[in-house]
């Protein structure tokens, strides 16, 4: 008897929308996490150790993501790009200005 395919396919519906809801809610958790980092930066005015080339790479790389997401009409790609885009420029204008 093959195998039901109504069933496989709601299975993994449901299986992606679990993945699309958790690596949103990862996405989501990690820039909360980045947000110390941004406000010690702009408050209290310190950036010491902080590295302008992994900052520039990381927005580098959201970007590209962003990009990416775009092409493929991606919701959860695009969207998340556009906050991690904004905290690395934000982290990135704070080093030069706080040098």
């Amino acid at each position: 008897m093959p195998p039901n395919p109504g069933l496989s396919v709601s299975t993994k519906s449901l299986s992606d929308k679990l993945m699309r809801r958790t690596l949103a809610s990862l996405s989501f958790f990690t820039m909360l996490m980045t947000i110390p980092q941004v406000l010690t930066i702009w408050l209290s005015h310190q950036a010491g150790g902080v590295s302008l080339w992994s900052w520039s790479a990381y927005l580098l790389s959201a970007v590209l993501w962003f990009w990416h997401g775009l092409q493929r009409h991606d919701r959860n790609i695009w969207l998340a790009c556009i906050g991690w885009m904004a905290l690395d420029v934000a982290v990135i204008v704070g080093v030069l200005v706080n040098r």
